[in-house]
């Protein structure tokens, strides 16, 4: 029977479990996806960690978990016609997509998969690929910018640092030293993260400022962002909400729609951008994928397939 990865319990990634349940049908206007390979997200272990952040979510026990997939269009409902059987598609499920298969409506967050596009990658861009494009062009950034980008090795920041180096940005990033070397491959500044991060970023700009920040880590960012003199309205965070924030924006994934993932696909396709995949693991071991994405220091996506 197909394999469907759930929790029943709030509290950590031990509360997982592999559960076979009978296969999903689509109803009409829906599209029934074979899913190859499934892209995790922090979002995911906050629902599952946290009571209040799964509300936030709209998630309910039992629940499943991942929201990003590709894979292949395996039955069409009724008065489908934006999807052929076979094809391949990626998109969004949210807390549905650890599986092996899953219901979308077609006109839902569901595009069909370019062809040089591995399914690894593929089903890593819903989340982090729409809030990358999303946040980037909320700061409407050009080539007189000097953008400070945290987690830039992560999901979300090694696509959103790439996306401000075509915009013409110098683009400064923090990651950890093991991912140093890599974000210099892309054009991007490293720096470490941590305490003293506006004096490093001083160190490394000469008679430079910075003039946008995309926040992708937390609270500390800010804090630099207001140290360096970057004025709030040209800070994004992804990652601090509320009060926290301090007046920065925080536009994100909900901002982008199916455009901007296609868009985003196709520049990959075309390898214009790079999403690393940190690591993959089988849907049996669901719960050791998510030990390595809350474990951090993740370059690119860890990423759970089917077959």
């Amino acid at each position: 029977m197909p394999r469907f990865v759930q929790f029943e319990e709030f509290g950590s990634r031990d509360y997982l479990h592999v559960v076979e349940r009978e296969r999903p049908w689509p109803g009409p206007g829906q599209i029934l996806v074979r899913v190859m390979a499934a892209g995790l997200n922090p979002s995911d272990y906050k629902a599952y960690r946290d009571e209040r952040a799964a509300a936030r979510s709209g998630v309910t026990l039992p629940s499943g978990i991942g929201s990003d997939f590709s894979g292949f269009v395996e039955e069409l409902g009724e008065g489908v016609t934006r999807f052929e059987l076979g094809q391949a598609v990626l998109g969004t499920a949210p807390f549905a997509a650890i599986a092996d298969f899953v219901v979308v409506a077609e006109d839902g967050q569901v595009i069909l998969k370019p062809d040089a596009l591995t399914f690894e990658v593929a089903g890593s861009l819903g989340v982090a690929g729409r809030t990358a494009m999303a946040s980037v062009r909320s700061l409407d950034l050009h080539e007189r910018d000097t953008v400070l980008v945290s987690a830039a090795a992560g999901g979300v920041g090694v696509l959103a640092a790439q996306l401000a180096v075509r915009a013409g940005a110098t683009v400064i990033g923090t990651a950890s030293e093991e991912n140093h070397e890599f974000l210099e491959s892309l054009g991007v500044i490293p720096v470490a993260y941590g305490e003293g991060l506006a004096d490093r970023v001083r160190d490394v700009l000469d008679d430079d400022r910075v003039t946008a920040v995309l926040d992708n880590h937390g609270p500390d960012t800010i804090d630099a962002a207001l140290e360096l003199g970057v004025p709030i309205e040209r800070v994004n965070s992804i990652a601090v909400f509320g009060p926290a924030a301090r007046g920065a924006k925080n536009v994100g994934g909900h901002s982008a729609g199916n455009d901007e993932l296609a868009e985003l696909a196709d520049l990959l396709a075309e390898n214009e951008l790079v999403l690393p995949i940190d690591s993959i693991y089988p849907i049996e071991r669901t719960v050791e994928a998510f030990g390595r994405l809350e474990g951090g220091h993740v370059r690119g996506k860890v990423v759970v397939v089917t077959d």
